[in-house]
């Protein structure tokens, strides 16, 4: 096990460090670190965050992220006190900020080339809510609950909401849950299918450990291509998929564990799948 925790600085004062960072047997553990403040993302958790997952892309020992948090909250929004003075504010400051910001910060889950496991702990608002339904599979305590505040503050929901959540559960859910901004418990969002599975709290990062240790053990690259794929699927049209489709898979079988899984399956054995 490695770990790389990062010291920031705490507006509310609560100490460092605000990321913890530990790779452990292929998983990367992403874990928002700030209690105090129900892990309300600053400007520097936000960049730490987006280098970890970048990283996690790059590295060939790493197969499968976790993306958690510490104390009651998963992610309450963003705190805005940690970022950069700007001035008085200009026409175009606000959407520079949120396509440099909150969008930045949900591409880098999608576009990971490792799958991202949301571990909900507690309470995911706003961005917060976002980055969990960004991640590819979403685990949630049985005391988690995801509120689109945006409403509550007379704002647009941002961080990529409006893009997610009717491709997740079609526009009609996805408007009533920003237009009211209610919160929604863990059972409901797995009903909705916003969550994969929720689980009593005290099995949630076994739970976690479990998924992930199954992720980190798979073929990477063609769950990486598969990623791709599906996400990709939501904005093509069926041609454009067929095409994608089927040069994913001619990539694909150009890596050792296609051929290893093939393999395997002529003689009857269990598969083992080295991340290449």
């Amino acid at each position: 096990m490695t770990s790389s925790p990062e010291d920031l600085a705490d507006p509310s004062g609560s100490p460092g460090p605000w990321v913890l960072h530990t790779t452990d047997n292929g998983v990367s553990w992403i874990t928002l670190n700030r209690p105090e403040a129900m892990n309300a993302v600053t400007w520097d958790q936000r960049e730490r965050i987006i280098t970890l997952l970048g990283e996690a892309s790059a590295d060939p020992a790493v197969r499968a992220v976790v993306l958690t948090a510490t104390g009651r909250g998963f992610c309450a929004g963003a705190d805005l006190r940690g970022a950069p003075a700007t001035g008085d504010r200009v026409p175009g400051d606000v959407a520079r900020t949120i396509r440099l910001g909150a969008q930045r910060l949900i591409a880098a889950v999608l576009d990971c080339e490792k799958p991202v496991l949301a571990a909900v702990n507690g309470t995911a608002a706003g961005i917060g809510a976002h980055l969990a339904f960004a991640c590819d599979l979403v685990l949630a305590a049985e005391s988690a609950k995801f509120i689109e505040v945006f409403v509550r503050r007379g704002l647009v929901p941002d961080g990529g909401g409006a893009y997610l959540l009717p491709r997740l559960i079609g526009p009609q859910r996805a408007k009533e849950l920003m237009f009211f901004g209610d919160a929604l418990p863990a059972a409901d969002a797995e009903r909705l299918g916003l969550v994969n599975r929720t689980v009593p709290d005290e099995e949630l990062t076994e739970t976690a450990r479990a998924w992930a240790q199954r992720l980190a053990g798979g073929p990477t690259r063609a769950i990486a291509l598969t990623k791709q794929l599906v996400n990709a699927s939501m904005d093509d049209g069926r041609a454009t998929a067929f095409a994608a489709e089927a040069m994913a898979q001619e990539v694909n079988m150009t890596t050792r564990d296609a051929n290893e899984g093939v393999a395997s399956f002529v003689e009857r054995r269990a598969p083992k799948y080295r991340g290449v």
